[in-house]
């Protein structure tokens, strides 16, 4: 589905009235995800050593949050334009591999979706209409894809990788038990 006219409104002008506070909405946005999914703290690295202090004063949360709200609202308000999703390649790659090594999966990415649309409407209550959700869950889910997609290649990668571990070592044993019995038959030969 193309991302319409009307739909690029609604979000660059939400976009536009957020963007000044985009820290602060962005914290939201990280603190609504853990308050759906508690377990989702454990993807994080960053996270897992917590211990008891709040999320909202955790420096690399914040950080991170700022960094995947301002990608994600940027990608969107870019999607008319461009076409498609434009985040810089390296980015997108990254996002897959990590995405896919921290086991990443569909029913994850609807509970950042929910997160998100529940952070976008109570930071632009004024604005929030039943047109605006879905010009947020249009971009959202086009972002998503094209992350989804980078997960698979990344697990394609990975699994091509192992496969030539596998094989290398495979062929360095046949190597080693060849050795093996090309010194026993010599010594064999010289008894």
């Amino acid at each position: 589905m193309g991302f319409s006219e009307a739909q690029e409104e609604l979000v660059l002008r939400s976009w536009k009235a957020m963007k000044s506070d985009s820290e602060s909405t962005a914290l939201k946005f990280f603190l609504r995800i853990f308050e759906i999914a508690p377990g989702a703290k454990q993807m994080f690295s960053f996270l897992r050593d917590a211990g008891d202090a709040p999320l909202e004063k955790h420096p690399k949360l914040k950080a991170h949050a700022v960094t995947v709200f301002v990608m994600a609202c940027e990608s969107a308000t870019q999607l008319r334009s461009t076409g498609d999703v434009k985040v810089r390649e390296a980015t997108l790659k990254r996002l897959g591999a990590t995405h896919a090594r921290a086991g990443v999966a569909d029913a994850h990415f609807e509970v950042v979706k929910t997160a998100l649309l529940d952070t976008i409407r109570d930071a632009v209550p004024d604005m929030w209409t039943p047109e605006m959700k879905a010009a947020w869950e249009e971009a959202y889910d086009q972002l998503a894809a094209v992350i989804k997609e980078e997960m698979k290649n990344a697990a394609a990668a990975e699994e091509q990788t192992k496969n030539a571990a596998t094989a290398a070592e495979e062929t360095t044993n046949a190597a080693a038990a060849e050795e093996e019995t090309t010194n026993a038959a010599a010594a064999v030969d010289a008894s």
